[in-house]
């Protein structure tokens, strides 16, 4: 297969940025599509080219498959780089870029349909013999969930069949919730993904969530690159990250990833992709959850720890490059945290604050790095992901990377907007995040609470 010589980056923000920078380290030529609202953004400051793809709305712009591959044929690029989101995880776009020339950035739409399907995602994983959580194929309605209730126990969890990131899940914890759960849920899902349908899944109250980077070849390699941990999370949405995770041994390692390498290789994935787990803190066995057919927004962490560029390796999968001198499982060098630098309002229920950024000093040194589309004068715009920037910290071991983490986060100064940089400081304080004891519901249940309490007390009379 021949060299990539331009690329499309069909997306936004501090993924777009990565890309362009992937390219640049490449010697490949890169080429933005940007919305009107992301005219000024820094990632079309620094691609070699700007094409505009449609108004704010994404819509109207960064959804619209038809626009994008036009803007890649009209620009010369022959390839097209999705990054995360919007439509990186959608086979028709795989589709419509094959069928015009313009080589995709990521696994097929067979392997895109066949793990997006988290129903199908899931029996694939049983029929390889990956553990999955005890739940139900499509559920029509709240009579076959309770049935389901009584047959595997509360509570349960709907999931969206067609999604993820938390839109279109409720838990159930008694039959009596069923019907509004139901209903509700059944609504978000269509209203996200176009797809109403629901599954079952046992919920685990004591769970981590951990997840397997892996990488695919098209000459059939698949390699692991160990596991990150992303335990911290509100409403589902992951908040922090770190690799490795505070909890795994060398056998569980073992386990999980060959695991996530065994389901990965029965599909004959190709490019980057994660397998994520439920990990039960009480009984240590682990289940699998989804599979994403894309590269993460927390893919920082595994390259600091393991000296992969992900995003660069995505580009030479695509180009045909083997995995086949890096099929020994990696040596995870010391400890990496991630914290999602969010432009939100934590005291008023992470309420999102656009506007234009006063002062962006950025933290430096070695081990820190900030990933990140803002700049002093940046207008963070209402239509997007409220996500600002990423900083990631390496450090020797996990109590090293904490102090490193909390000396970046108060060396972070923003001005103009609110940000969740003192949020984070209080997070990884906490004693539990300092022990590494804390679990899918621990910011909720546990942290949430006092530091709402706390910062209603500092609020003036």
């Amino acid at each position: 297969m021949t060299a990539i010589r331009r690329v499309l980056v069909a997306n936004r923000g501090e993924i777009a940025v990565r890309i362009i920078r992937a390219c640049r380290k490449l010697g490949i030529e890169s080429v933005i599509a940007v919305s009107t609202a992301d005219r000024a953004s820094l990632g079309a400051t620094l691609a070699d080219r700007v094409v505009c793809v449609g108004p704010a709305p994404a819509s109207a712009s960064y959804l619209n498959k038809e626009a994008l591959v036009h803007a890649a044929l009209g620009s010369g690029c022959d390839a097209l780089h999705p990054g995360y989101g919007f439509l990186s995880e959608r086979a028709p776009f795989e589709r419509l870029c094959s069928e015009n020339g313009i080589r995709f950035i990521g696994p097929s739409a067979a392997a895109i349909d066949a793990m997006g399907d988290k129903i199908n995602a899931i029996a694939a994983a049983k029929k390889v013999g990956v553990p999955t959580v005890p739940g139900s194929d499509r559920v029509d309605s709240a009579a076959v969930a309770r049935e389901t209730g009584a047959r595997i126990g509360y509570p349960f969890l709907f999931k969206a069949r067609a999604g993820g990131g938390g839109r279109g899940m409720r838990i159930v914890r008694n039959a009596s919730e069923a019907e509004a759960a139901f209903t509700g849920a059944r609504a978000e899902a269509g209203a996200a993904f176009g797809n109403p349908e629901l599954y079952i899944e046992k919920y685990i109250e004591n769970a981590r969530h951990i997840e397997i980077q892996i990488l695919g070849d098209q000459h059939g390699n698949v390699i692991h690159l160990g596991e990150r941990d992303c335990s911290v999370q509100r409403r589902h949405q992951k908040l922090i990250e770190e690799a490795p995770s505070p909890v795994m041994t060398p056998k569980l390692r073992k386990s999980m990833a060959g695991s996530a390498v065994k389901l990965a290789s029965s599909q004959g994935y190709v490019g980057a992709g994660t397998v994520e787990f439920i990990f039960d803190a009480n009984t240590r066995d682990y289940y699998f959850l989804e599979m994403n057919t894309r590269v993460q927004v927390e893919h920082p962490v595994t390259e600091m720890v393991t000296g992969f560029d992900i995003v660069a390796e995505q580009i030479r999968i695509a180009e045909g490059g083997s995995l086949a001198d890096a099929r020994r499982p990696p040596e995870l060098r010391g400890h990496s945290i991630e914290c999602r630098i969010n432009a939100e309002i934590p005291e008023n229920d992470f309420m999102p604050s656009p506007g234009r950024i006063g002062e962006w000093i950025a933290p430096e040194g070695e081990g820190v790095r900030v990933d990140s589309h803002c700049y002093p004068g940046y207008f963070v715009p209402p239509f997007y992901d409220s996500m600002i920037a990423k900083l990631i910290v390496h450090a020797a071991d996990r109590r090293s990377a904490i102090r490193k983490m909390d000396e970046a986060l108060a060396g972070f100064r923003v001005t103009g907007i609110s940000t969740t940089i003192a949020f984070h400081r209080a997070v990884i304080a906490h004693a539990d995040f300092q022990s590494g004891n804390v679990t899918t519901s621990w910011l909720e249940r546990t942290f949430m609470p006092a530091y709402a309490a706390a910062s209603s007390s500092e609020v003036p009379a």
